[in-house]
């Protein structure tokens, strides 16, 4: 039953997120491995950290394809999971890509990036254990 709600929180939150952000174009591709809730339930993780980023805009968002979610990614990301000292390992993770724009001011607001410039292909990375919820464990190039 807590599995149910925090998925209808996920899926709220993805719905504000995406009217909050219409122009953002979602690239779902073709998965053998994940269903459109699991690419959904991560591009709202995702949205909600971009949101964080005053200044940004991101134009597009697609997911990297099943070829990510290999041994050495979850060695990888669980690595890092260790390296942040959580217990559960991961046993699937996503990658998604993003393009996005920094506006000139957003230096303002504390963001490293370079101002006034777009990014391409930017990685965010997610991991979940054995079916369970996603967590996004890392972004960048």
């Amino acid at each position: 039953m807590k599995k149910f709600f925090m998925t209808l929180a996920i899926l709220a939150l993805a719905l504000i997120n995406v009217q909050a952000s219409a122009q953002v174009q979602i690239d779902y591709g073709e998965s053998k491995i994940y269903s459109q809730e699991d690419m959904d339930e991560s591009i709202a993780l995702i949205q909600e950290q971009f949101a964080k980023w005053q200044g940004c805009e991101m134009y597009n968002l697609r997911y990297a394809g099943d070829e990510c979610n290999s041994a050495e990614n979850v060695k990888w990301l669980n690595e890092l999971i260790e390296a942040r000292g959580y217990k559960d390992k991961c046993t699937d993770c996503i990658e998604f890509l993003s393009d996005f724009y920094v506006s000139k001011d957003a230096q303002k607001y504390g963001l490293t990036l370079n101002p006034d410039s777009e990014y391409k292909n930017w990685q965010w990375w997610l991991a979940r254990t054995d079916k369970g919820e996603w967590e996004l464990l890392t972004w960048g190039y």
